[in-house]
């Protein structure tokens, strides 16, 4: 018994020692596209895969975004205007992709553009409030990678996308949930899709982490312009105790 759990726990060290050793050559030469790189998760990742020393191709919603991104990097890193909502600036970013990556191709799409509000109770709700969410969370990811999988495709290269633990429960309503559930099934299907092609397709599911999209202020402002609007009756059915919600789970 005690021979097997050694061997087990020598099986566990020796397999973590092999992937600590394992290292990916000629860096500087692979090109990585991320999308949201505004603020948050986006922001950050496009700075460390700057340091470590790839060529980051850093989208941005806002010109404001992309000139504070330049100044926090490397003159490696470039920058691109996109809106994942709309079709035109995904075709433009992606023409400004091509040029720059060539024959080498796209090793890398990071999808992390999200937005989290208008978020409530499903009643509260209309479908353009949905939609709203659906439009950057699913549609938006869906979009870009269907535009630059190709030049991923040519250099056998990885998509990333980036979904939520609220992909597999859903603790609220709103369009965040079913774009996150959206998220998870199109990257599965993707991913036996791609497989013959050497593209790997992954799923990062982030927890309560302190970004723009959870901002507590903007999340209660949000529930309070919901709650305003709501016809008398179903103010009166909820109670304006409910207003209270988000403050305590939000802590």
């Amino acid at each position: 018994m005690w021979l097997y759990l050694a061997a087990l726990l020598g099986l566990f060290f020796l397999r973590r020692w092999y992937r600590e050793r394992q290292s990916v050559e000629g860096l500087p030469e692979k090109y990585v596209l991320i999308t949201g790189c505004d603020s948050g998760f986006g922001n950050l990742l496009a700075k460390q895969l700057d340091a470590r020393g790839l060529r980051v191709l850093a989208a941005c919603l806002t010109q404001q975004g992309a000139e504070q991104l330049r100044k926090a990097t490397s003159e490696r890193l470039q920058t691109v205007i996109l809106d994942v909502t709309r079709t035109d600036s995904i075709a433009a970013a992606t023409a400004w992709v091509k040029e720059r990556v060539g024959d080498k191709g796209l090793w890398g799409l990071v999808n992390n553009a999200g937005i989290a509000i208008p978020t409530g109770p499903n009643e509260w709700l209309t479908k353009d409030d949905f939609v709203k969410v659906l439009d950057v969370n699913l549609i938006g990811l869906i979009e870009v990678t269907l535009s630059v999988l190709p030049l991923v495709k040519r250099a056998r290269g990885r998509v990333i996308n980036v979904a939520s633990i609220m992909g597999r429960l859903a603790f609220f309503g709103g369009g965040y949930c079913p774009s996150k559930y959206g998220v998870e099934a199109f990257s599965d299907s993707l991913r036996r899709e791609m497989l013959p092609f050497g593209v790997k397709v992954c799923v990062i599911e982030p927890g309560y982490f302190s970004t723009a999209v959870t901002n507590p202020e903007l999340i209660v402002e949000n529930f309070t312009l919901l709650w305003e609007r709501l016809p008398e009756e179903t103010k009166a059915s909820y109670g304006e105790s409910y207003l209270k919600l988000p403050v305590s789970f939000l802590g």
